[in-house]
């Protein structure tokens, strides 16, 4: 009779053991599956903010671009205007300018 006590606390024993390790099993899914929900949240975060930041690099470049583009108009409208009213040293310039790259080129 002691031994079919000692049997019934045995099983008696390991099944409260093998349910707390079921539940904890199950509790250790549910905190993966939650992990793993808020990392790809975190990854379509990360992704909208990744585009918007693109965004505004593009429209960033674009306003520098343009100001580039409004500066060599004004420099190009300068260039003109001293062309036109010195034109034997704008002559005199454009000559030096080619002898000294000739000059650079043709060194070996």
């Amino acid at each position: 009779m002691a031994t079919a006590n000692n049997a019934n606390n045995t099983t008696t024993a390991t099944s409260p053991t093998s349910s707390s390790k079921e539940r904890e099993l199950a509790a250790s899914k549910a905190a993966v599956s939650d992990a793993y929900e808020k990392l790809m949240e975190a990854k379509s975060h990360f992704k909208l903010a990744a585009e918007a930041a693109g965004v505004d690099l593009k429209h960033e470049a674009a306003d520098q671009m343009e100001k580039g583009r409004a500066k060599a108009e004004v420099l190009s409208a300068q260039a003109c205007a001293f062309m036109k009213e010195k034109p034997l040293a704008t002559l005199g310039i454009a000559f030096a300018a080619g002898f000294v790259i000739s000059q650079v080129c043709s060194r070996k």
